[in-house]
């Protein structure tokens, strides 16, 4: 079976806590419960969760919809950004099967970032390795006026911000992270092809400001 790899890289730093983090977790939950209604995606989605703060760390290794157990996010520290995309540069080359003369592998990973700051270490490094890995598409989410649009539009074109970091915003967020891998699982497992041209997700929530 060819997976659907999905990765989201959490910002947990200090500036998350209270409303936003609450949110973030219970997008998450929700997106999950949604997912699993999903007969393609059940079969084919598997998730993955990486939060930065003064350090990167997944907290959850590449799962199953089925299997997966979200765990409590904290909110402390700084901002990792760098750390996060090398780390998750790391794990889709150990994670994500590659395709070999004998098999197909796994589909090209979507990540999925949501940060509400600027980064605080050396993130350009970090990108460098992320530029590495091949992924289908990264969509990068600037949650409210302190995160820095410009730096994520030198990780991926498609960025977007919402005015608020509040829970009804990134609530908003999750519902079209949701709905954009279930378009995705569906079109792979209809058409056996993967997509790597972010038009074809739905377009998101008026809540979500499109940057260019």
């Amino acid at each position: 079976m060819r997976r659907l790899p999905v990765y989201l890289l959490l910002d947990t730093s200090g500036s998350m806590t209270g409303e936003p983090i609450e949110a973030v977790k219970n997008g998450v939950q929700m997106m999950i419960s949604s997912l699993r209604q999903n007969p393609q995606a059940i079969e084919t989605a598997f998730l993955s969760v990486i939060t930065f703060d003064s350090t990167a760390q997944q907290i959850i290794p590449l799962t199953d919809l089925a299997s997966f157990q979200m765990v409590d996010l904290k909110a402390t520290g700084v901002t990792a950004l760098g750390e996060a995309l090398k780390l998750t540069a790391q794990k889709i080359e150990t994670e994500v099967a590659k395709t070999t003369t004998e098999q197909k592998g796994d589909w090209k990973p979507l990540v999925f970032i949501m940060t509400d700051g600027i980064p605080t270490d050396n993130w350009e490094s970090g990108l460098a390795e992320f530029k590495k890995v091949k992924t289908a598409f990264t969509v990068a989410c600037a949650a409210g006026g302190g995160a820095d649009t410009s730096v994520l539009k030198q990780i991926t074109d498609t960025v977007v911000s919402l005015e608020n970091a509040d829970s009804s915003s990134i609530g908003k967020f999750f519902q079209w992270v949701t709905a954009s891998i279930g378009v995705t699982s569906t079109k792979i497992e209809d058409s056996g092809r993967e997509f790597t041209n972010v038009k074809e997700l739905p377009p998101p929530p008026s809540e979500l400001n499109i940057v260019v």
